[in-house]
């Protein structure tokens, strides 16, 4: 199955690499293409089970799709993220 999700605070392509990295662990995600200009995350998946878990691993990592509350916990994980993404 394939979606795409709109998420918050995706800023740079060190959020994006970030995003990747972590997303192509979870086992039933088989691809992860991001635009950053549209902050747009689309996902090739398995089954709802792992979309669901990829859309949770977004909000940890500072990324919650549209529609999620976006707190300010999840910015400042963005930031985070973001830095992580860029320095490696």
């Amino acid at each position: 199955m394939k979606t795409t999700l709109i998420v918050q605070n995706l800023k740079c392509g060190g959020c994006a690499k970030t995003i990747t990295s972590r997303l192509s662990t979870l086992s039933g995600i088989k691809e992860v293409e991001i635009d950053v200009h549209t902050s747009e995350v689309q996902l090739r998946y398995d089954t709802l089970n792992d979309l669901a878990m990829a859309e949770r691993l977004l909000v940890n990592l500072g990324y919650p799709p549209e529609g999620v509350e976006n707190t300010m916990v999840n910015k400042a994980k963005s930031f985070v993220s973001c830095a992580i993404g860029t320095i490696n």
